[in-house]
């Protein structure tokens, strides 16, 4: 499977959604890839030099290569595409994808980018290993309270977009970075605005509002498979923490980290943002190495016994304790090792270790294929 990588500085490039839309990405490090879903507000080569995401960057490019993209109507990306709507938004994901020629990924996604993730995670089960899921949710503003004084807040917000959209003004500031990051320094403050200058107009911000205001992932989030994480700042003043529960409840394998943070964007000098590294390095350690299609045509040689012996040997059993674990003996099971080096071609055990490892079993949970 080619791999991505930017042995270079990062370069933008552009590739075309099914539509017609011209999509912006770029590929940072080298290494086994992983995906960042496009969230709002965002344009790539702001955010490289940016305090408020050059630490998230440096988090997910290191030892891998980060595959990120501006998502339609934003960023570098076309500001007056064909069509805006959220699932042309999951096409963007799947034209970048393709672009990038990758067969297996995880995929990391924040905010706005969070449903897009889902989504794209439910309709190409076996492109996606697993998913990271950060302060984001199911269901759009709109859709979770309906009442007249929160559609009168909405209403309130839009007007103010459209007068103080990315103006450093300490009174439009108050309502939009303060929020999201209430906790950062005036240099935060300062490139929150630029970020937002950058990433589209007062009119385009508002068209975008509108939509991610009305996106509702349910549906496909309960048809989610892959390993999930979640994790969500616990005072987040953007999307409320129980959004980040009930996501947690609605994906199958999907696990919740809280975070004590009032920041909607963890900054890197707040303490929840190294048990946010810790949790996700983890993660990704356990999960992310998803077998190749090579791999799991190797695998599919086995037997359903031969494939079970074999996640016993991962696991660093013995004979005798593979036996225990399966109630056969441990003739059958010295037969099944034999017939599974000879399938494999593997000249030793400790081979085999490493080689089931990787294609990951031994690890709890269920085993690929």
């Amino acid at each position: 499977m080619p791999q991505p990588s930017s042995p270079g500085p990062p370069r933008t490039r552009f590739c075309t959604a099914p539509d017609g839309a011209r999509i912006a990405w770029e590929a940072l490090g080298t290494g086994p890839p992983i995906v960042k879903s496009a969230n709002w507000m965002s344009h790539l080569e702001v955010e490289r030099r940016s305090p408020l995401s050059r630490h998230w960057l440096d988090l997910l490019s290191g030892g891998r290569t980060l595959i990120r993209f501006d998502g339609r109507g934003y960023g570098m990306s076309d500001r007056r595409p064909p069509t805006l709507t959220f699932e042309a938004m999951v096409s963007d994901l799947e034209a970048v994808a393709d672009a990038a020629e990758l067969e297996r990924f995880p995929i990391v996604a924040f905010c706005h980018g969070g449903p897009i993730a889902i989504a794209y995670a439910a309709r190409h089960p076996e492109r996606v290993a697993a998913l990271v899921l950060c302060g984001t949710y199911l269901e759009g503003r709109a859709r979770r309270d309906a009442s007249p004084r929160e559609a009168a807040e909405r209403e309130l917000l839009l007007r103010l977009i459209e007068i103080g959209w990315g103006q450093d003004n300490p009174a439009y500031r108050q309502v939009f970075a303060t929020t999201a990051v209430p906790s950062a320094t005036a240099e935060v403050f300062t490139a929150f605005c630029e970020i937002q200058r950058a990433s589209a107009s007062p009119q385009e911000a508002v068209a975008l509002t509108h939509l991610f205001w009305g996106i509702d992932v349910r549906d496909e989030a309960a048809r989610v498979r892959c390993p999930t994480l979640v994790l969500h700042a616990t005072a987040d003043g953007v999307v409320p923490f129980e959004q980040g529960r009930q996501l947690a409840a609605v994906i199958e394998r999907a696990r919740l980290v809280s975070l004590d943070s009032r920041n909607h964007d963890l900054l890197a000098d707040e303490p929840a943002w190294p048990v946010f590294c810790r949790e996700v390095e983890a993660f990704l350690a356990e999960h992310a190495a998803a077998p190749s299609a090579d791999v799991m045509r190797r695998l599919d040689q086995l037997s359903v016994r031969e494939r079970a012996v074999l996640d016993g040997i991962a696991r660093g059993l013995d004979n005798h304790e593979i036996a225990k674990r399966l109630f056969l003996s441990e003739k059958t099971i010295r037969n099944h090792v034999t017939r599974i080096f000879d399938k494999l071609d593997f000249a030793s055990r400790g081979r085999a270790i490493v080689w089931a490892r990787d294609a990951g079993l031994g690890r709890d949970g269920r085993a690929p294929g």
